[in-house]
Formats: structure tokens, C-alpha cells, sequence
């Protein structure tokens, strides 16, 4: 039996493991052992607990607690950690997902100790190592051994970089498996959308009504580190609200929240409370985020996960980043690039009102991409 240890920390790593965690529990638990360890990096409820409850994933076998604190602080208390929990486990292999502080961590630490790493999200690229996601998703590619990218555009990124199939007998960080697998954040939309059409009351709640509203997400420190740039942001929202007369939802990331009590951020501040159409809210859970998306009219984020769950929903997307991971949305003209421009924002967002985009080829794969991997790590010859 194969036996894995799965890193997880943040929310979107949250909710990527299920697909995989569900698929072994229904199909694979006679073949694959699974060990969830749960760095502590997303720690309150509303990022972290509430989805192991709402989306049936197995409780963690281990909690690290690590909690914030500055990149290196952070990284190298988990890596401590997770070391001694792998010496402890003797694990056929580590499971990281994404990009991610927990990702870096687990990777570092495994591949110290010459266990192969997984790493499921491979290949994604921004081409700006200024973001601490870039760095972390490039050192995770090269010293992993299994490899799954969810898009041809992953594959290519990790060739250019010298990290390609290796045809021989056995894999290793040395001479990795690299496999185009689609998207398990797809698998988990098909999975959870009917559910949380039936089961989630926040349109109610809220007295929204269907296709009526904008979803907008902010979270990035390129955003919300810079009031100059979370006010251009604001500006930008409140300006189409009052012009298209919308409403827009704005679920607030806690630390969002939280810089938004500062002195320095008081315009940004004062334009919301002066504006009864932009509806801030507090974080959500993954069931009602699917529902509030699911019937946004269109979608604001500089988050990479929100980008690929309103292609999912057939959602157009304005990107409040200057680059994105996710470029065959921007190629296939159903997102836009505006970074903290007010401008560019407010444009983009009146041209998908007016003119939505027609079509959504299926580029993240067909919502089995958690079977796929699973079939991979059974069959490949990686351990």
C-alpha cells in the first residue's frame, strides 16, 4: 500500500484536497493510504475549519499551528515540523499542493530527506518572482518527482525550464514524471455546485437576486498593502455601481478586514460607507462562494483560484493583477488584466456587462482529474 502525507495550510489547498481525499475514500482506500498534516497557516474558522466541515474531508491527522509570521519565520517552523512527523512516518511520498508557504515547506523538507514529492498543480507561471507564490512554485517543480500540471500552458512553462517526461524505468527528482491531468478544482465545482445551489441561503440572506450583482474578491498584498491601490480598486466599484447601478458583493478576507481599519486606508474606507450598492460581507464558506458566483453577473478577484471557478461558472473576470498563472482565460478573451488600474477596471467591467463572452472551451479538463493522478501514483514507477 502506498502511503502518502498531504500537506495542507492554506484554503484553496483546503479545498483542492478534497477531490483527492473523496476519490480515495469512494475508490482507492484498499491501494493509498492518506496522512493529512494541516500546517496552521490559515487558521481562522472562516479560512480553515469551516471547510474540512463543509466539504467532508477527512480531520487532519496532525495540526502544526504554525500560524503567520514573516516568510523565512514561517516557512522554517514548518519545515521543522513537518520534517520530524515525515522521519516518524517513513511516508511513500508527500503531497503538496499549489503555491503556497505549506508548499514550499513540505517540498523543501521531503526532498531533503529523499522522499519524492507530488506536486499537484505543477507548472503554473506568472513570470513575476517578485510574488513570494512565484518563488515558491518554481523551487516546489524542481525538486519534485511527480509532477501534475492542469493545463498544456503548465506543461510547456515546466519544459522551458529543463522539466520534462522522463521515459525511462524509474522516476526521481533526478528524472520526474510530468503529466497534463486537468484541474481538481473543476472536479470539486462539479462535485459542489448543485449542493450549494440547494443547500447554501446567502442570496437569500443578502436579498440578491440571480445575475444581478458583481462578485468581487481583493486579498493580494500588491493590493492591499498599497492604499493608493486599494483605493484605486474602490474607486473603480464604486464608479460602475453607481453608473450600472449594481450591486456589488465584496466578501472580505480577514485580513482585508483588518487593513481596512487603519488610518492610512480612510478614503478607501469612507467610499464604501458612502456607497449603498458595494455590500461588504465577511468571508464565506466554499459552498456559498460557488453559490455567490455561480450567479454573479461577472467576477472581480486577484485571487488565481476565483479566476478559474468563473471560467468553471461561465463567468466572465476582471483580474485585479497585472499578470496571472491562468492565461488561457486571458487568451480565450473571457478575463482581462487590469491590475490596480481605476480605469482599465472600470472599462473591462462595463465591456463584459455589455458584452459577455459566448463560450468556455473545456481547458481545464473534463472534472476527473483527481482519478487521474490517483491512477498515476498506482502505476507510475515513482517509489
Amino acid at each position: 500500500m502506498i502511503k502518502i502525507l498531504t500537506i495542507i495550510g492554506a484554503r484553496p489547498q483546503i479545498i483542492k484536497a478534497a477531490a483527492l481525499s473523496r476519490a480515495i475514500a469512494s475508490s482507492y482506500k484498499e491501494h493509498i493510504q492518506e496522512l493529512i498534516i494541516h500546517t496552521g497557516q490559515h487558521y481562522d474558522d472562516s479560512m480553515s475549519e469551516v471547510f474540512f466541515r463543509e466539504m467532508q474531508i477527512p480531520r487532519p491527522h496532525y495540526n502544526l499551528n504554525i500560524g503567520s509570521g514573516n516568510h523565512g519565520q514561517q516557512t522554517g517552523q514548518m519545515m521543522e515540523s513537518i520534517e520530524k512527523l515525515i522521519l516518524q512516518e517513513e511516508p511513500t511520498g508527500v503531497l503538496v499542493y499549489g503555491d503556497t508557504n505549506s508548499t514550499l515547506a513540505g517540498a523543501l523538507a521531503a526532498s531533503k530527506l529523499h522522499i519524492p514529492v507530488i506536486h499537484v498543480e505543477a507548472g503554473l507561471r506568472s513570470f513575476n518572482k517578485k510574488m513570494p507564490e512565484e518563488i515558491n512554485r518554481i523551487a516546489c517543480d524542481h525538486v519534485s518527482t511527480l509532477l501534475f500540471s492542469p493545463t498544456h500552458t503548465g506543461i510547456k512553462n515546466l519544459e522551458r525550464e529543463g522539466i520534462s517526461h522522463h521515459q525511462g524505468s524509474a522516476l526521481s527528482f533526478d528524472h520526474p514524471g510530468v503529466y497534463h491531468c486537468g484541474d481538481v478544482m473543476y472536479d470539486n465545482t462539479m462535485f459542489f455546485r448543485d449542493l450549494s445551489l440547494e443547500s447554501a441561503q446567502i442570496l437569500q440572506d443578502l436579498d440578491l437576486k440571480d445575475k444581478a450583482y458583481i462578485l468581487a474578491t481583493i486579498h493580494r498584498p500588491s493590493n492591499t498593502d498599497h492604499p493608493e491601490n486599494l483605493e484605486n480598486i474602490i474607486q473603480a466599484l464604486d464608479k460602475v455601481s453607481r453608473e450600472k447601478h449594481i450591486d456589488i458583493v465584496l466578501p472580505l478576507h480577514p485580513r482585508t478586514a483588518s487593513i481596512l481599519k487603519r488610518a492610512e486606508y480612510e478614503s478607501c474606507t469612507r467610499l464604501i460607507q458612502n456607497n449603498t450598492y458595494i455590500r461588504l460581507i465577511p468571508s464565506v464558506s466554499f459552498l456559498e462562494m460557488i453559490s455567490l458566483e455561480a450567479q454573479a453577473k461577472l467576477i472581480l478577484t486577484d485571487s488565481g483560484g476565483v479566476q478559474k471557478e468563473a471560467w468553471f461558472m461561465e463567468k466572465p473576470v476582471v483580474v485585479l493583477r497585472n499578470e496571472t498563472e491562468w492565461v488561457e482565460i486571458i487568451e480565450a478573451g473571457n478575463g482581462t488584466l487590469c491590475g490596480a488600474d481605476s480605469e482599465k477596471i472600470h472599462q473591462a467591467t462595463l465591456n463584459y456587462l455589455d458584452s459577455p463572452p459566448l463560450s468556455y472551451p473545456p481547458i481545464f479538463g473534463k472534472g476527473k482529474a483527481a482519478v487521474e493522478i490517483l491512477e498515476t501514483l498506482l502505476s507510475a514507477n515513482w517509489y
